[in-house]
């Protein structure tokens, strides 16, 4: 391999092992809006339906928020009364708004499924509502995005293959040369 060819050759491997690093697009080249991402881990929550009433709880530490709706058309439940049980443990509720309720929790739910239980009573309407919060730690809150990282390497890793490949030419261009010569 002439000397031109080896340089012809590393620069083909450099172009060709950067390549994936031009396909990424930084800011201010992206093509719109990225879409919102959470800014953490989901908050602990449970659902428990029937054929009259919806009812959503979310954790929030001990706080607890309640959403209770129809299950006909979604709209809040007027002057519903709620009773709440969470692993055995009545839960005191207060009203905030139409089908809205929030409690404090005497003590954290425990880590693992927890069964609820919700008595409705909205005017001649009564339910039994059963559902089961799912209470874990975060282990994995901050995990870093790996797409941009794993591009750089492979990159990175290609741009070495290629140059070593070249070497690897080169060296075999000049054995035959010395072979071919003696």
């Amino acid at each position: 391999m002439q000397l031109p060819s080896l340089f012809s050759a590393l620069g083909l491997a450099l172009v060709l092992g950067l390549t994936p690093l031009w396909a990424l697009a930084d800011d201010g080249h992206n093509h719109g809006e990225a879409p919102a991402t959470a800014a953490g881990p989901a908050l602990p929550r449970f659902a428990a339906t029937s054929d009259l009433f919806e009812l959503v709880g979310v954790l929030d530490g001990q706080k607890l928020a309640l959403y209770l709706d129809h299950a006909g058309d979604n709209s809040p439940v007027k002057e519903a009364q709620l009773e709440l049980d969470i692993a055995g443990a009545r839960v005191t509720l207060t009203r905030v708004a139409e089908g809205e309720f929030q409690a404090a929790l005497a003590a954290p739910l425990a880590e693992g499924v927890s069964p609820v239980t919700a008595t409705v009573v909205a005017g001649t309407e009564t339910d039994l509502l059963a559902g089961e919060i799912d209470v874990h730690a975060a282990a994995h809150a901050h995990a870093e995005p790996a797409g941009r990282r794993n591009a750089l390497v492979a990159g990175a890793v290609g741009a070495v293959l290629l140059a070593l490949g070249a070497v690897w030419g080169l060296r075999r261009g000049r054995a035959a040369r010395v072979g071919g010569a003696a």
